[in-house]
């Protein structure tokens, strides 16, 4: 299903997103904590990197005329309520944390709550689930084309 050429761990990150977005759209709890617990011990900022990308893209192509602050708001509000409907762990402030930072308006000398990774990742897990839901189309283009900028980001930093 992906590239050949990705290196083990993109595949990795991909397949358990894939495996995570699926069990979002079926509201299906334990395979959705399955695919969170893999990528929970794949690379961090890898993982946040290609969901983070995937959610800028669906927000671009849900909002080409520009983002308003309600725009975020009804992600966070549709997110938040629709997971707590099947996922009763999910916490609020860890998609508010994954909306700032995918968009980079998180202040960095506010105080944050302390939100483990599970829960960050899961979070933003339901947020893409959210947006591509809303943009009616399948997650895996932009799951393609989300590792493949971190892999071509990381290439061209190489000496």
């Amino acid at each position: 299903m992906w590239p050949d050429h990705w290196p083990r761990t993109p595949r990795e990150i991909a397949t358990a997103t894939a495996d995570a977005l699926a069990a979002a759209r079926s509201e299906s709890a334990e395979p959705f904590d399955e695919a969170v617990a893999v990528l929970v011990d794949l690379p961090y900022e890898q993982v946040t990197a290609v969901h983070a990308g995937m959610v800028r893209e669906l927000l671009e192509e849900l909002h080409p005329d520009g983002l308003a602050g309600e725009d975020v708001q009804a992600v966070l509000e549709r997110s938040v309520r629709s997971g707590l409907r099947w996922l009763p762990s999910l916490e609020p402030d860890a998609v508010v944390a994954v909306l700032t930072g995918a968009l980079g308006v998180s202040d960095p000398d506010a105080e944050r709550p302390r939100i483990r990774p599970e829960q960050y990742l899961a979070a933003g897990l339901l947020v893409v689930a959210d947006l591509v839901a809303a943009r009616r189309v399948a997650p895996e283009a932009y799951l393609r084309r989300a590792v493949s900028e971190i892999e071509r980001a990381e290439t061209q930093e190489m000496p």
